[in-house]
């Protein structure tokens, strides 16, 4: 360390005259001065043992340190107790490499031996674990095999630790795995990943393409977890799903009625129609028949509003969940599933006005057709697409006595905007107009001859599939519903309008959008 430093110093000192170095006689005067850049270079006095003793003591350093962490690394692996493990790990400054072998080993013991993972979530040394994960640019150990990343992955699922820079650590490792991965291991990431919101395009693939051959050695649960784990992650790998559908009508004894509606959500939720749709949804309504009793009120809600995104429902259905008794069963449940269902009985209720010609009722009562929205949210919650349509929407469109903004219609959708143009693409007193979409229409005028009406309707990210830009379950309904209520759609998708940085280009943005929605109507009244 001395001659390190004494090195340094020599290196930041001025030159000195050549006599001022030397320990010998003075150089004769006529001895030449060599040129600049090709002088040897100068030791000072007493420097030569204390660099020679550095450089020996540097390899002993390393090596002390590595056999270290090598003796930490194997009392960890063989750690026989929980209590043992955050003994030793909290007794030393472990690294990043070694934290993270820890946790996968406590996760290991905590389910080999039924711990209580509660009061260990709590242990000090088991959240200073996760702080040196958090707290360091890991780079996990290239020996950590499958097995060991999965259980790292659960571990930080279970804590609901969302550390992007490890999640992306374990992504790359399990990346550069050339075997096929086991089921365990694929299962559980993809459950881990879904917990944590975490979406990586290359392991999703690789996840799905592995697990497609081996679906048909999963049990029932495993399925279910499966689908659900993709649909949160907004993935859909259509041979996979194909696979999930067939092993559905392979396995229909085997599957309990809650774990093929789990299945069926998932696939709404994705928009998935399987290629043996005529097959598939017969299966589905034959176990659903007579059998609505069992199912949780949410979960019946769940599956008949499925069906309806996958425009699938029948009538027996349709009246079951929008009659009187049902929804008695909500009333008074103030809780956010209690609050979903009821958006989605709106949307059921939509479906059966306008796409069951059949179907007769029971209908939503009016009392209930209001205020399931989110057209009032609060303007400090709104995102960024939204606040800049609000901003933009005026110099489009007009003032507030030609347009109606944040609208929220009987249908359980929201729209940005609303405004009546005449024959001549002319803007109209929008609250002139009877407005059937509204629990409380505010004019009373019907729409004169060629008038129509045009809604302004943004699509955010999350109402897209993470592969692409194809709309999810839910907005492939709400567009359906829209146009079948007479609307004229001016569709705004995140990744166009985010784009522009200017008003004046978000508002000719926008002229535009309107403009092309209305010449797709002329040309479909031409053609029909």
């Amino acid at each position: 360390m001395a001659a390190h430093l004494l090195r340094r110093c020599r290196r930041l000192l001025p030159a000195l005259p050549a006599p001022a170095l030397r320990t010998g006689p003075a150089r004769p005067a006529e001895e030449p001065r060599a040129r600049p850049g090709t002088e040897e270079p100068r030791v000072w006095p007493g420097t030569e043992e204390p660099r020679a003793q550095a450089d020996e003591e540097e390899p002993r350093a390393r090596a002390w340190a590595d056999a270290e962490e090598q003796q930490l690394r194997e009392l960890i692996r063989g750690a026989g107790s929980a209590q043992e493990l955050l003994q030793l790990s909290g007794g030393a400054a472990l690294s990043s490499n070694l934290a993270a072998l820890a946790i996968a080993r406590l996760a290991r013991l905590s389910a080999q031996q039924r711990l209580d993972t509660q009061g260990l979530r709590g242990d000090p040394r088991f959240l200073q674990l996760l702080g040196t994960l958090d707290g360091q640019a890991l780079e996990l150990a290239e020996h950590f095999d499958p097995d060991e990343l999965r259980r790292v992955a659960l571990a930080l699922a279970l804590q609901q630790r969302r550390c992007v820079p490890l999640l992306r650590a374990l992504s790359y490792h399990l990346l550069q795995k050339p075997a096929e991965l086991p089921l365990p291991v694929l299962t559980d990431l993809l459950f881990a990943f879904s917990k944590l919101s975490f979406q990586q395009p290359q392991v999703l693939h690789r996840l799905a393409l592995e697990l497609q051959p081996q679906l048909c050695s999963l049990s029932p649960p495993q399925l279910l977890r499966c689908a659900r784990s993709f649909a949160s992650l907004r993935w859909l790998s259509r041979p996979l799903a194909e696979a999930m559908a067939q092993y559905c009508l392979d396995n229909t004894q085997g599957l309990s009625l809650p774990q093929l509606c789990g299945v069926l959500v998932s696939f709404a939720r994705l928009n998935f129609q399987p290629s043996s749709s005529e097959e598939f949804f017969s299966m589905v309504h034959e176990r659903l028949q007579g059998q609505e009793q069992q199912l949780d009120v949410h979960l019946l809600t769940d599956v008949v509003w499925s069906l309806c995104v996958l425009q699938q429902p029948r009538a027996p259905h349709l009246s079951h969940v929008l009659c009187p008794a049902f929804l008695a069963r909500l009333r008074g449940d103030s809780s956010p599933r209690a609050q979903s269902s009821w958006l989605k009985l709106l949307h059921i209720n939509a479906t059966a006005r306008l796409e069951a010609p059949g179907y007769e009722g029971p209908f939503l009562p009016p009392e209930e057709l209001g205020g399931h929205g989110d057209g009032g949210r609060d303007r400090d919650k709104a995102t960024p697409l939204q606040r800049g349509l609000r901003e933009a929407l005026p110099g489009a469109l007009g003032g507030p006595e030609l347009v109606r903004y944040n609208v929220s219609t009987v249908y359980g959708w929201d729209i940005d905007a609303e405004a009546v143009l005449d024959g001549d693409n002319k803007p109209l007193p929008v609250r002139d107009f009877s407005a059937p979409h509204l629990s409380h229409s505010e004019g009373t005028k019907p729409l004169p001859p060629g008038a129509r009406r045009v809604a302004v309707l943004r699509w955010e990210l999350p109402q897209f599939s993470s592969r692409g830009r194809e709309l999810l379950g839910r907005g492939s309904m709400a567009r359906r519903h829209l146009r079948a209520a007479g609307f004229l759609l001016a569709e705004v998708p995140h990744y166009e309008f985010l784009e522009l940085k200017l008003e004046r280009q978000r508002v000719a943005y926008l002229k535009d959008k309107v403009a092309k929605a209305l010449a797709s109507d002329t040309a479909g009244d031409t053609a029909s």
